[in-house]
């Protein structure tokens, strides 16, 4: 089992997930190699690990080990 952080909070994973798989799990929709959603819509997310923004195009190749800090923002409409 693998303890980071996600949003400020522990959070428990198997073995090292990508970045991908964090932001899959977080909005409940499959993602692809390039970190589109396989359903073609817009996801409106960006990505924090230690502080650094990580490109869309790292997502899936970038892993996150046991103690790391991941930031995932979520767009939202409104005034």
């Amino acid at each position: 089992m693998t303890v980071i952080r996600l949003n400020g909070r522990p959070h428990e994973t198997e073995g090292e997930p990508t970045v991908a798989d964090l932001v899959a799990e977080a909005v409940g929709r499959p993602l692809g190699p390039d970190g589109a959603p396989l359903d073609g819509g817009r996801l409106g997310v960006a990505v924090a690990l230690d502080a650094a923004v990580v490109p869309r195009s790292r997502w899936a190749t970038t892993t996150v080990g046991e103690g790391r800090s991941v930031e995932i923002v979520t767009a939202v409409q409104g005034g």
